[in-house]
């Protein structure tokens, strides 16, 4: 099967048409991600997904769900309120929806929503403005902050949940630059991505502090690959289990695997950590202890456990502030109030 960009976004058209066909509730629906950025090679080690969001006129009865088209390929379909857009000139302060908002592709759409949309995000041309861009930046940023404060309480045992918060922390963080000369950076190709927008935010420093905080900095990228085989078992125990995040789901084993490996191959294999030890560590959340040690042994590796994970959350603090002080550079540069002023 040939799979190009144009024909995924047959598929997404078709995939939207039907269901719209099917569910009079669905009064929109958009593309967004990397099929609908020219810039982007929507492939990564020859897997791509679709993203779909569908508004509902009512509250739709599950967020998430993941349709497979083949191994490599699959369609990830969010579902949306009207409601979550009652306000389309406050979306523009939001990291998360005013950008996906901001320039997706319309699928389908039952009443003129789209347009009454983005009239409203895109008034004046403030999106992109300093002050909304440092806004959604400050936000993501508070909210790192209010995870880090949660790590302080970690004591003698580092769980997989505590590792995920501190990864949570980190991604926010990230994000908080990355947003501020693009849309945020998603789980496969953050590591891969975030260099590019630490640079154009003056800013390289962070990205290499970015690895530091996951033990990666001296990590020789055979062992990423070498965990490879026990990362895929327990991704493959996890999936069986209702508990687990939606995110490890069957469709999704190839997604990331592959990419993975195309990422140990390129120009910036340790980039390859992040969406491997994430889904791992969301994977053995649900697992029995007995199923944990390969998990465990890595995050040894990275100095992840009780051993030195105080000393990375000390160093995710000094991220925080770096970051922190980047914006309080550009509020001044652009005449707006700083943190300590806010």
């Amino acid at each position: 099967m040939r799979v190009t960009r144009e024909s995924l976004i047959r598929i997404a058209k078709e995939t939207a048409q039907e269901r719209a066909f099917n569910d009079r509730d669905i009064i929109a629906a958009y593309l967004t991600g990397s099929l609908v950025s020219p810039e982007t090679d929507p492939m990564l080690g020859g897997t791509a997904d679709i993203d779909i969001i569908f508004v509902h006129a009512e509250e739709p009865k599950h967020r998430r769900e993941f349709v497979k088209l083949t191994p490599d390929f699959h369609v990830d379909i969010s579902h949306r309120a009207k409601a979550e857009f009652k306000r389309p000139r406050e979306l523009r302060l939001d990291p998360w929806l005013g950008w996906e908002m901001y320039d997706p592709m319309l699928l389908y759409e039952r009443e003129k929503f789209f347009e009454f949309i983005q009239a409203g995000l895109r008034a004046g041309f403030e999106f992109n403005a300093p002050a909304p861009a440092l806004q959604r930046s400050r936000l993501l940023l508070s909210q790192a902050r209010s995870i880090w404060r949660d790590l302080l309480e970690i004591t003698d045992t580092v769980t997989s949940q505590d590792l995920l918060q501190y990864m949570n922390s980190l991604f926010y963080a990230v994000n908080a630059v990355a947003e501020l000369s693009g849309p945020p950076l998603q789980e496969r190709r953050l590591m891969l991505e975030f260099p590019a927008r630490a640079e154009t935010a003056e800013r390289p420093g962070l990205n290499a502090s970015l690895f530091g905080l996951l033990g990666a900095t001296h990590l020789d990228p055979a062992f990423i690959h070498d965990w490879i085989p026990e990362w895929r078992l327990a991704f493959e125990a996890a999936m069986e289990n209702s508990r687990v995040d939606s995110r490890i789901h069957p469709a999704r084993l190839n997604y990331y695997e592959k990419a993975v490996r195309s990422m140990l191959a390129g120009d910036n294999p340790r980039a390859a950590l992040w969406p491997l030890l994430q889904t791992w560590t969301l994977a053995v959340e649900v697992l029995p202890d007995d199923a944990s040690s390969a998990w465990r042994s890595a995050c040894e590796q990275l100095r992840l456990t009780a051993s030195g994970f105080e000393e990375h959350v000390s160093g995710l603090d000094q991220y925080l502030d770096e970051v922190e002080i980047l914006l309080d550079e550009l509020a001044t540069q652009h005449g707006l109030e700083t943190s300590t002023s806010i």
